[in-house]
């Protein structure tokens, strides 16, 4: 791997060199409201390409200056006002004016970057959703995916209130891709108590690619991606930051965040510090969940420079997350209760202890054991570099990925599950300029890993992992017709590492008396080709179609190839197969839509299927009886599940209105339908239904702004709204297997386990405003909002803690965890500078 790096810097050295005289250009005008042509002060003039951009003064007047001759896709933003983009060509000194058209809500950002061209949501012909700032902002979250995962299409997979796996239409873990700062963010996809490690106040805004995206990002990104987007560098001569406080009712939340930065004769620099911790949620069934409580640290920095030639810019985060894991023990009085102490058996089985909690213990902020530590760490270099009219990208990271877990009260700082991944990224690529209505890009891009185990529970042996891909994309406009087609090439080598350990399961050298061979060294090759081909057509200024035709392709992760022991998150005994094939989907989706000054309205079609596609399925005996394994220490006998292959379909959609009457600019609403069913082929009826598809989902809002509601409020909103879960009827009926249930030990848990998941409907609201002084600058922005109005008890069909023990001082017996009750949050945000 080093010697690859040295060949790509010397590249970017080079290119560096051959360009670093180029001319210089300039973008300037003014920005105006469309109605009076009154000028518009602190607008945004952006050119996401360039990462570069300003803001507009008093007068409306903005400049952009050193910027490097091309054509480039520039983005126009205000607060009350629709996102104006236009793609322009910057040679020399160019003046252009923007007119802004006022909208009840903020407009979508139309730059798609997930993509290996900067194009608009509007041209591309892969389903794309942006969520705007304002939408994280003036919502409430406990992490950055429980943020979008009532997007149509987008859900998440939940472990409590701290950890969230995004799904896309139906398909988790590692069949998508989540981007950071531009890279794939490289956890443990794997594991379902594992969720995604970004600081959610980093995340400016969020693009969801919807199908796969494998063209780009190679394996894994069958599904789609989900790029969380950081903040925008300051434009020159600004400096300035803001102070975040969030405080929420039900679980005591504390979210206070840091930011500053600026831009200094073309040297941008960052910073932001954010802690957040929360007490045990409460619901209306349950009271305090316990140990579901929370602290998140998190940190990062970035320095950039911006000159003629392009960009280089360095960004170091870090994220530390300290988690309770709810297991769902009662007392006799079905309250919750906590672990204190575990008792060994024979050396063959551990019993707990537990005890009800305090008062001060449900409130409290620090998790009890059982307990998940996750720390991440990363280092990304970026740099974008004209080369001609076109652009040379250069994009490198590390990461270090730690996840412990901590099972035994009396011995609290010792980790049974400790994972320790290093991962090394790279991404190559040339864009050329757009002549004639055709832009291309080519590029390589690939990763590194190499994983530790460093704890005594095993499941995974430790591996390294080698990928490389090669893409060429290319786009061509034909009056209203935009095509896009591209093609590309992966291979993945995979080794696991000989393992060897000792009675207690801990780790020694092979030659050590009476070691036993734990995992056996293997290598796999996996190779594939991805390719896409699809087109928007404009039938109208305002009618519009997009078809899209794409085939994915996805390696076999650590799990499900090398397995060897226990989940502990699962209680039972997976088996990896190194003889597994790539899975291979193919997708079509089609998108009819309007689009005109009054609404938009669009529905998104699509079916996926995937051949090889690998899921885990039970073994059973001569009799069809199932098999069990009693050799890990600590647990009793655990089904055994090996995995294996088939072939599955998923089909479905979302339906999206948005109605925000010109004439009647203060008003807006919302509603959308997304719908997923998926199945196994050639499978028993108990396994057709693939595990957390998520439910049909119905959803609506209304919206009342008010640009200027009094001298003191600003940008003031009113919004209600509400969510309509569908009962989910399609059950992966081995979850009861799966979850360790069965009919002797817990008939209530597995008659649950095998009933559909009931309908729900939840209530939301929220106000807010900017807060003025009398001079017209901002003292400070408030938002309030609450979920579950009504304080519903509901269980969602994507919690895992719906199978937990039942509540037995209730009759009929109430199974499972239910999810958070009212909620109310206040978020203030103060500006500095």
């Amino acid at each position: 791997m080093k010697s690859y790096y040295k060949i790509y810097v010397f590249i970017l050295l080079f290119a560096a060199f051959k360009i670093s005289c180029q001319a210089q250009s300039r973008l300037h005008g003014k920005v105006s409201d469309a109605a009076d042509n009154e000028a518009i002060a602190g607008a945004s003039v952006y050119l996401s390409d360039l990462k570069s951009g300003a803001n507009s003064k008093n007068d409306g007047s903005f400049s952009i200056d050193n910027i490097p001759s091309g054509t480039y896709i520039v983005e126009v933003r205000f607060i009350g006002y629709g996102t104006y983009t236009q793609s322009i060509t910057i040679k020399g000194d160019v003046e252009m004016n923007f007119e802004l058209t006022s909208a009840s809500i903020e407009g979508e950002e139309v730059v798609i970057n997930g993509n290996a061209m900067g194009s608009d949501v509007e041209t591309s012909s892969q389903p794309v959703t942006e969520i705007p700032n304002s939408y994280l902002t003036q919502n409430a979250s406990t992490n950055v995916i429980d943020a979008i995962s009532k997007v149509p299409g987008v859900s998440a997979i939940t472990d409590g209130q701290s950890i969230s796996k995004p799904v896309i239409r139906g398909l988790g873990y590692n069949r998508l891709v989540t981007l950071n700062d531009g890279v794939p963010q490289e956890g443990q996809q794997w594991g379902d108590e594992f969720g995604i490690e970004v600081d959610q106040n980093s995340v400016d805004r969020v693009e969801i690619l919807k199908g796969p995206a494998s063209l780009i990002y190679g394996s894994d990104a069958l599904a789609g991606v989900i790029d969380l987007l950081p903040e925008k560098p300051l434009p020159e001569g600004e400096v300035k930051g803001d102070m975040l406080m969030n405080y929420q009712t039900n679980n005591g939340l504390i979210n206070t965040s840091l930011n500053i930065g600026g831009t200094q004769n073309g040297i941008n620099w960052s910073g932001r510090l954010t802690n957040i911790m929360a007490h045990s949620y409460q619901d209306p069934n349950d009271g305090y969940v316990i140990n579901s409580q929370f602290r998140n640290i998190a940190y990062d920095a970035t320095i950039g420079i911006h000159r003629s030639w392009g960009y280089s810019q360095l960004h170091y985060c870090y994220f530390n997350l300290q988690t309770g894991i709810v297991d769902g023990t009662r007392g006799p009085n079905g309250e919750m209760q906590r672990n204190i102490a575990l008792i060994s058996h024979d050396g063959t089985m551990d019993s707990a202890i537990y005890v009800d909690p305090t008062n001060q213990e449900r409130k409290s902020y620090t998790p009890f054991v059982i307990n998940q530590l996750v720390q991440h760490t990363k280092l990304v270099w970026d740099n974008d570099i004209k080369a001609g009219e076109g652009d040379f990208i250069a994009r490198f990271s590390w990461q270090k990925n730690q996840r412990q877990e901590n099972n035994d009260p009396t011995i609290p700082d010792i980790s049974d599950i400790y994972y320790y991944l290093n991962t090394y990224t790279y991404d190559l690529r040339y864009e050329s300029p757009n002549k004639n209505n055709f832009n291309y890009a080519i590029g390589i891009n690939g990763l590194y890993q190499d994983s530790k185990n460093l704890g005594t529970l095993l499941l995974i042996p430790e591996y390294t992992s080698l990928s490389a891909g090669a893409f060429a994309i290319a786009n061509k406009k034909i009056g209203k017709l935009t095509l896009s087609a591209g093609i590309r090439y992966d291979t993945r080598q995979f080794t696991g590492h000989d393992s060897w350990i000792d009675s207690s399961e801990a780790p020694v050298a092979a030659n050590t008396p009476g070691a036993l061979h734990r995992f056996k060294g293997y290598t796999s090759n996996f190779n594939g080709v991805s390719g896409s081909v699809g087109g928007t057509y404009n039938f109208t200024d305002a009618l519009y179609t997009k078809v899209n035709i794409a085939r994915g392709f996805r390696a076999p992760n650590v799990a499900e190839t090398g397995s060897n022991g226990i989940h502990d998150g699962t209680v039972v005994y997976e088996i990896g197969n190194r003889d597994l094939q790539p899975e291979q989907s193919l997708e079509f989706d089609i998108a009819p839509g309007i689009r005109t000054k009054n609404f938009t309205f669009e529905l998104d079609f699509f079916s996926n299927t995937i051949n090889n596609f690998i899921f885990a399925k039970a073994k059973l005996d001569a009799n069809g009886h199932l098999v069990y394994d009693s050799s890990t220490a600590g647990f009793g006998p655990a089904p055994v599940f090996n995995y294996s292959q088939t072939n599955a379909v998923l089909n479905g959609g979302e339906a999206m209105l948005d109605f925000h009457p010109a004439a009647v600019s203060w008003f807006d609403f919302y509603a959308a339908y997304s719908i997923v069913n998926a199945k196994l082929k050639g499978v028993p009826d108990s396994i057709q239904y693939l595990p957390f598809v998520p439910p049909a989902r119905l959803q609506a809002a209304i919206t009342f702004t008010a640009k200027k509601l009094t001298k003191s409020l600003h940008n003031a909103y009113f919004r209600f709204g509400g969510l309509y879960s569908f009962k989910q009827n399609d059950i992966y009926l081995q979850s009861s297997i799966y979850t360790g249930l069965n009919t002797v030990q817990s008939p209530a848990e597995y008659a649950a386990s095998r009933a559909p998941t009931a309908a729900y409907t939840l209530l939301n609201s929220g106000i807010g405003s900017d807060i003025m002084a009398k001079d017209g600058h901002k003292i400070c922005s408030l938002y309030i909002s609450c979920d579950n109005l009504a304080n519903v008890a509901y269980m969602d069909y994507m919690s895992r803690f719906k199978y937990y023990p039942a509540d037995y001082a209730v009759n009929p017996p109430r199974v499972g965890v239910y999810n958070m009750g009212r909620n109310f949050s206040f978020k203030l945000i103060i500006p500095i500078g």
